[in-house]
């Protein structure tokens, strides 16, 4: 199966913050001034390593072709006490919804794998980067030495002494998007997730009857009016033991922890041989096995495919079994019931406030 490689939600990224350098051994020298005091100047720090949030980011696609982020060095000290310069530092943007980890080991060139890989690699979160704007020094780089100007005294005018600059900081990192969207949309594969969302939004997602169309989040925004709009995300399909990373799994978990309601869509018609009510309680099974907390998000259901036959029946059946959680009944295709499911998603999201 194949994902596509313009979206990348997850990348390990080696990152090597700038050494600072070297103070320099000098002494004045000019043509009436043979004997002059020292004048060695200090090194200039080394760049910083700095992660700015972009909201005009959507996803870590820059790291995967080069997954690296290295500042320059500090140059070294001059004569006449001047200064190197200072290496720039190097930025590095992310998305809203990066979370930044960083490995224990002491090998910073030992694989770094995902927080619930295979191989059991702890890994250390050091941010959780989500306001557009929001800054993160990653890694410090190193200070610039002294040059021997510095070690001047009565009883020794001519130091060869010096400071070298420190090294830089470095390490292996993973960066982690969980997208950020207002409203996510869960369900199971062929559930209609990607029709409602082309239906609600300008967006545009592929749409197919087989599974796992969707293979990356796609993000809408829909409009109440003039002033108000929602993010949705059409997040991709949920199959049972997803928990426990089965089908796409933790792929799929983790990008509606950012969500601030959860829409499960379901085929309230049946039409692919699955029982909607079944659905739901796979699904919400599913949440609360991976996160509790998650469990806990306000949410409510989307009876898709009303324009089917026996949907109507379901219906009645369906909403006696779910009393007290609002039933939004649509079809997404013919674009039926859809003002009184932004209404519904609109209560909401007020009431999340």
């Amino acid at each position: 199966m194949k994902r596509d490689k313009s979206f990348v939600d997850h990348v390990r990224v080696d990152c090597r913050a700038g050494d600072g350098g070297h103070g320099v051994v000098s002494f004045r020298r000019e043509k009436y001034v043979p004997r002059g005091g020292p004048d060695g100047g200090d090194g200039g720090d080394g760049g910083n390593v700095v992660l700015i949030v972009d909201r005009n980011t959507d996803n870590l696609r820059s790291f995967h072709y080069d997954p690296k982020l290295i500042a320059e060095h500090g140059a070294h000290g001059q004569s006449w006490k001047r200064h190197g310069k200072n290496g720039k530092t190097k930025i590095g943007r992310v998305p809203p919804g990066t979370i930044v980890y960083q490995s224990p080991a002491a090998n910073v060139t030992e694989a770094v794998e995902m927080e619930r890989s295979d191989d059991g690699v702890e890994l250390v979160p050091v941010a959780d980067l989500t306001e557009d704007g929001q800054e993160y020094v990653l890694l410090n780089g190193g200070k610039g030495g002294r040059g021997n100007f510095h070690f001047r005294s009565p009883t020794n005018q001519t130091p060869q002494e010096r400071e070298l600059g420190t090294e830089g900081e470095k390490g292996i990192f993973y960066l982690e998007l969980r997208r950020i969207a207002d409203v996510g949309l869960v369900g199971f594969p062929n559930a209609g997730k990607s029709t409602l969302l082309s239906k609600l939004s300008a967006k545009q997602p592929k749409i197919a009857s087989y599974p796992f169309t969707t293979l990356t989040p796609q993000i809408g925004v829909v409009k109440l009016n003039a002033q108000e709009r929602f993010t949705m995300a059409d997040i991709p399909g949920l199959i049972e033991g997803a928990h426990e990373n089965r089908g796409l799994g933790h792929e799929f978990l983790r990008h509606i922890t950012r969500c601030r309601v959860l829409l499960f869509m379901v085929d309230i018609a049946g039409s692919e041989g699955r029982d909607p009510i079944s659905d739901v309680q796979t699904l919400r099974t599913e949440i609360k096995l991976y996160d509790e907390d998650l469990a806990k998000f306000p949410w409510m259901i989307v009876a898709n495919k009303m324009d089917l036959e026996s949907a109507e029946e379901n219906l009645a059946i369906f909403k006696n079994r779910f009393p007290k959680i609002p039933v939004v009944s649509v079809s997404a295709l013919e674009e039926k019931g859809l003002d009184e499911l932004k209404q519904e998603i609109r209560c909401l999201l007020d009431a999340d406030e």
